[in-house]
């Protein structure tokens, strides 16, 4: 392998690299409420119910 072809593989590892830890560190968690969490299930759970519908007809 050439001088060039080594620098640029580094540099496509360390661009792939940096991203993966960009994310990583600006991912949080969803702090969420009890009643938002219940929100969240019945939607779901609406969601599923129509698409069965759906598929039905």
């Amino acid at each position: 392998m050439s001088i060039t072809a080594i620098i640029i593989t580094a540099l496509a590892i360390g661009i792939i690299v940096g991203g993966i830890l960009v994310l990583k560190k600006s991912a949080h968690k969803f702090n969420l409420t009890a009643e938002q969490l219940a929100d969240i299930k019945k939607r779901n759970e609406e969601l599923d119910k129509e698409e069965k519908d759906q598929q039905k007809k």
